[in-house]
């Protein structure tokens, strides 16, 4: 009974924090928008009566509407473009050992886990890893590389799915998925931002300016200095938009994957053939493709191979998407030891 209300606290948790990020994303939407409204409105206010007035805050109206329809966006169709950004295709019907091995072990973790049986992706990728996407159980989805089948054991692949269906069960999914539509919709958003005042070198500062000289001077100056230190702050905020959701990922997902590895030992009883999964996984020599930045944090493993990941301290739990390698097969490695011991097939080497 423990046991479930524990799941239920985490599946409750990740449904409250799911509303927390969308709720801060429309709020930064929201500072980007009335914020700009009002640097507008403090360099236009000493203007002539024949010039522009910024009175109405559209900009503020225009990025609300924006961000909840981004944000809504992200939620219907999160699972579908994580997907299509990977180049994942379903496998329908498995035509070989590998494939028909892949459907077997998801169909008995799904039974151990007590889930449906999740939808089945193949990732045109040689390098080994997996992860899954969806909003809940019910329309789950694991895609896992071409790589991860010819790297792992028929043991060690029904482990990694198992970790997998361990997020589906967690409900784990449905809020990293949103972040990963969320991502990519701040990236496209800054990228067009970055666009536009690398091409204009006026920028916001020129509102109501007219590009002239002493006219302009004056206006600059008639709107003190709250108001650059307000236009700094809001250019800055747009160009580090992407690293803030990117940091957001990284805080909600790094701790997970204990979780995830957790209940994987659980569902298969056997925790050091996940153990060897992620050693193999660590090994793979070049880093996954076909798996975009947005996206990395929903992998059991770090596609791009980022060496921040390997580390510890305040300032990788900052940066790093995956707890160190090397602490998650020794967490599993000593409850397999623990298992050993329990079962009597653990012998001590004599002193």
């Amino acid at each position: 009974m423990a046991e479930a209300l524990d799941l239920f606290s985490q599946q409750a948790a990740n449904r409250r924090r799911s509303q927390l990020v969308v709720a801060l994303f429309v709020l930064f939407f929201m500072w980007l928008g009335f914020g700009g409204d009002y640097v507008a409105y403090l360099y236009t206010r000493s203007a002539t009566p024949n010039e522009y007035h910024h009175v109405f805050p559209w900009l503020g109206v225009l990025l609300t509407i924006v961000a909840v329809a981004m944000a809504r966006s992200a939620w219907r169709n999160g699972p579908d473009r994580v997907i299509w950004a990977s180049g994942a295709e379903e496998l329908v019907s498995a035509q070989t050992d590998e494939e028909r091995t892949l459907v077997n072990c998801v169909e008995e973790m799904a039974i151990a886990a007590g889930l449906p049986r999740p939808r089945i992706y193949l990732v045109p990728d040689d390098d080994p890893n997996a992860f899954a996407t969806g909003h809940d159980e019910r329309d789950a989805r694991i895609a896992v590389t071409r790589g991860l089948l010819t790297t792992c054991n028929r043991d060690e692949l029904q482990a990694v799915i198992g970790h997998e269906l361990g997020h589906i069960k967690n409900h784990d999914v449905s809020l990293m998925t949103l972040l990963a539509g969320l991502i990519g919709a701040i990236m496209l958003v800054s990228d067009g931002t970055s666009r536009m005042f690398m091409g204009s070198r006026r920028g916001i500062g020129g509102i109501g300016g007219g590009g002239g000289g002493g006219g302009g001077s004056r206006k600059r100056s008639d709107a003190g200095p709250l108001a650059a230190i307000l236009l700094a702050v809001w250019l800055i905020s747009w160009l580090l938009a992407p690293l803030l959701t990117r940091l957001l990922a990284t805080g909600v997902s790094r701790g997970r994957e204990y979780l995830a590895d957790s209940m994987s030992a659980q569902f298969t009883r056997n925790p050091l053939a996940l153990a060897t999964a992620l050693e193999k996984i660590g090994a793979a020599s070049a880093p996954t493709k076909s798996i975009k930045q947005s996206c990395a944090h929903l992998c059991i493993e770090d596609p791009l191979g980022r060496g921040v990941n390997s580390r510890e301290g305040r300032l990788a739990d900052i940066f790093a998407t995956h707890p160190p390698l090397s602490m998650r097969v020794a967490r599993l490695r000593a409850m397999g030891y623990q298992e050993m011991k329990a079962h009597g097939t653990f012998v001590p080497k004599a002193s």
